[in-house]
Formats: structure tokens, C-alpha cells, sequence
């Protein structure tokens, strides 16, 4: 199959092989020493203030849900990546207690010294399962398995196409690897059919892209993506961090939903969005792509096993999320009821009917002030600017979860009308 071509030539892997085709924080200057630390520039910190994209951190005294309690009280939550509400799901943290009492807090080792156990093996059967691949691994985050795949798979001899807008973690996995490295225009398909052409003469191509996007809620074109690297004979990956466990008819994510999943070779994602919300990343793809990752991933290979609990707890919410699909289609009209009203009393939502909802507002001092204004009124959200998004388009990045009521859609859009006017974002 295509979409196995040169995985058995990766990195030593015997030949033979066919997979299945697919702030800084505020604080005061430390007692002993300047009260500037080494290398920071004069007026650094006071030029990020001065720019109106300082970056505060909300202390939370509660566990994370629709509602959560801060110092001044309660309000509602919408500015997390608790999709499906797992996180707070009375199964999902009983059996993360059970695993906790069971198998301890921690293997305080690496994975092939003393760092398995059998459920670490059970999870990532569960997650290829899920996936429909042949096998799977798990990392400490997603950001270490995107750091892990690109240096063991990728020589020198090989070439990586990466959509500009990917995720900070995929581009700095591809830094640490050999290979020749394109950036294509994002979800720009000439583009990357140009970029693929002048890459015929590298011996293993391999297309990289975010299924979901964060920062603007849009989706791949993964039909094209997957027709360009049949046609050019290259590997697809894809980030799935922003679409496991509620994208796809039965949430399996953007392949599914898109209906590429036996064209994409290769899927990363994370347990510590939709998936519990605890931590912990994975690959998932052909079986001798992870037996190659066990042996030369780094951040496998360095770092210590995921902590039980954090097992026990997303493999409860795997359960739940492969016994009905409930949960998951619960999340469509929620999303649709939050832009559809949103986009009638104004507001510019970018992207496309992803539960992350962008409120597009351009300065990064008016997205500040807004997300201010709003906590005072009840609603949690925050203003993502420069260097999180490009400069000139900061914006309120709203966040729907299969948790909020009707009602606590409509109270979010009330209060961003009544700041909107007051701050001149809306007539």
C-alpha cells in the first residue's frame, strides 16, 4: 500500500514490513542575587505589559468543569478543553482512584527499565483499537510525542511538508530531526502539490498537519491531503489533539470524519483534553513504526511512565466514549447554538463548527479587557494574543463543551453583547 511506502527502510527497521495504510509568571526578584535575572533584556517584562499581551494566570479551588470556583466565586467555564466533560465524570474518577489504590502512585522509572505495567499495555491497546490502528504507544504529553516521532522515523535522506499554522510542538519535532524540511501555506493544497513535486527526490515524504487547528477552530482538508500524497506516494500524520473523542461520527476524530481514516498513516494525539483531562499523549499507526519509537523515541525512552491514575482514568473515559457515541454527537448543536448566536449579535467567529470558537477582535488590548470584563460578569474565558496568534489578531478563544447547558450558552453570548458595546467591539 501507498501509504506505507518506506516505513521499512525508517531508521534500521528490517525491511519486509507492510502497516496498515493510513509569562512569564508574576513574582518578585529572588532574596539573594539581581533583581534581574541573566539575560533578560532592559524593560523586557515592562514591554509586555505595555503591549496588552501579559499573560495572567487564574488560580481555580475547584475541580475543572462547566462551573468552577475561583477565589471570588463561582462562574462559568469556557475556556478549557474539557470537551466532553470527562474530567469530572464520577466513573472516570472512580477509576482513577481504583487504579490510584491498586497500582500505586507511581513507577518512578522509564518504561523498559521497570516503568510497564499491564495497564499501561491495556491502554494502548485500547487506544489502537479506538483508532483502528495496528498498535500505539504513550508518552508523558502529547507535546513529547510530537517531539519523539519526527528524529526517529525522518534521515537526512527524507523530506517533512508541515502546514505553517501546526502546532508549536510539531514544529519543534521537526527542528530536531534531519530531514529536509518544507512549510507549506496553511491548508493552502497547491501549495503543498508544489512543495510535494520538489520533494520527489528525497526518499520518504511525510505531509504533517494539525487535524483540528487551535488557535482558529478550522479542520484540514484531509480528503485532498490524503488524494496529493496517494498521487506524490508520501505518508500522512496527523495531530489529532483538538478532535479525539468528538469529531467523527463515533469521535474518533478528523480522519474519521472526513472519511480518510485508512489513508492516514500516522495519529498523535493527547489524553489530557477530551480524553479525562489529566495528561499524557500517544502515537498510533502501523505496528513496526511503534516498535521503532520504544527503541529510538527519546522522550519514551528518558522519561518516566505515565502515572496510574492518569491510566486508569482515560481508559474509563475511552470505555465510555466506545460504548455510545452520545456523548460526542451531544457536542454539534451546543457549538452551533454558541456561533450561530454569537455571529447574529455581530461577533466575527473564525473557523469551522468546531467546539473551539474564536471571537476575532484583532488588538491585543481590547481582547485583555474584554476577557476582564467578562470574569466580572461570570464568564471565564481569556484573550490569546501575540505571541500565542499572529500579531493583529488577537481574539476571545471561546471553548464549548458537551457539559454546558442551553442556558449557560446563552448567558455567555448575553455578557459578550453587553461587552461588546461597552468597548466598542459591536455598534
Amino acid at each position: 500500500m501507498k501509504g506505507a511506502v518506506g516505513l521499512e527502510h525508517c531508521s534500521g527497521q528490517p525491511p519486509g514490513w507492510v502497516g496498515r495504510a493510513a509569562g512569564v509568571g508574576q513574582g518578585t526578584a529572588p532574596r539573594h542575587g539581581p533583581a534581574t535575572a541573566p539575560g533578560l533584556r532592559s524593560g523586557e517584562l515592562e514591554g509586555i505589559r505595555g503591549a496588552g499581551t501579559w499573560k495572567s494566570e487564574r488560580v481555580i479551588a475547584s475541580r475543572q468543569g462547566p462551573h468552577l470556583r475561583l477565589a471570588g466565586g463561582g462562574i462559568l467555564n469556557f475556556c478549557a478543553n474539557n470537551y466532553l466533560g470527562l474530567s469530572s465524570h464520577p466513573e472516570v474518577i472512580r477509576a482513577g482512584v481504583w487504579t490510584l489504590e491498586q497500582f500505586g502512585a507511581g513507577l518512578s522509572s522509564v518504561r523498559f527499565i521497570c516503568g510497564t505495567q499491564s495497564i499501561h499495555k491495556d491502554l494502548e491497546e485500547k487506544i489502537s483499537r479506538f483508532h483502528q490502528r495496528e498498535d500505539a504507544i504513550l508518552y508523558a504529553s502529547c507535546f513529547d510525542a510530537n517531539a519523539g516521532i519526527f528524529e526517529a522515523l525522518l534521515t537526512p535522506e527524507d523530506a517533512v511538508l508541515s502546514d505553517e499554522l501546526n502546532h508549536a510542538s510539531i514544529i519543534d519535532g521537526i527542528r530536531l530531526c534531519k530531514a529536509n524540511k518544507y512549510r507549506y501555506r496553511h491548508m493552502d493544497m497547491q501549495d503543498l502539490e508544489a512543495k510535494l513535486q520538489d520533494a520527489q527526490k528525497h526518499r520518504l515524504r511525510l505531509v504533517a498537519t494539525d487535524g483540528a487547528f487551535s488557535m482558529d477552530g478550522d479542520i484540514a482538508p484531509l480528503k485532498e491531503i490524503c488524494r496529493l500524497a496517494e498521487k506524490y506516494e508520501a505518508l500522512v500524520f496527523i495531530d489529532e489533539c483538538h478532535a479525539t473523542g468528538f469529531l467523527g461520527p463515533n469521535g474518533r476524530g478528523t480522519d474519521e470524519l472526513l472519511g480518510v481514516m485508512d489513508k492516514v498513516t500516522i495519529v498523535n494525539s493527547t489524553l489530557g483534553k477530551a480524553l479525562g483531562g489529566a495528561a499524557g499523549g500517544y502515537t498510533t499507526g502501523p505496528k513496526p513504526l511503534i516498535d521503532l519509537l520504544r527503541q529510538r523515541s527519546r522522550p519514551y525512552l528518558f522519561s518516566n511512565s505515565l502515572p496510574p491514575a492518569v491510566v486508569g482514568c482515560a481508559s474509563k473515559a475511552l470505555d465510555l466514549l466506545m460504548e455510545s457515541n452520545a456523548i460526542a454527537q451531544s457536542m454539534a448543536a451546543k457549538t452551533q447554538r454558541f456561533r450561530s448566536k454569537m455571529t447574529a449579535a455581530g461577533f466575527t467567529i473564525s473557523g469551522q463548527d468546531h467546539p473551539i470558537c474564536p471571537v476575532m477582535l484583532g488588538d491585543a488590548r481590547l481582547a485583555a479587557v474584554m476577557a476582564d470584563d467578562m470574569l466580572s460578569r461570570g464568564i471565564y474565558v481569556i484573550g490569546f494574543s501575540y505571541p500565542v496568534v499572529p500579531k493583529g489578531k488577537a481574539r476571545i478563544r471561546v471553548q464549548i463543551s458537551a457539559v454546558h447547558s442551553d442556558e449557560d450558552i446563552d448567558r455567555c453570548v448575553e455578557a459578550f453583547t453587553e461587552v461588546g458595546r461597552k468597548h466598542g467591539a459591536l455598534p
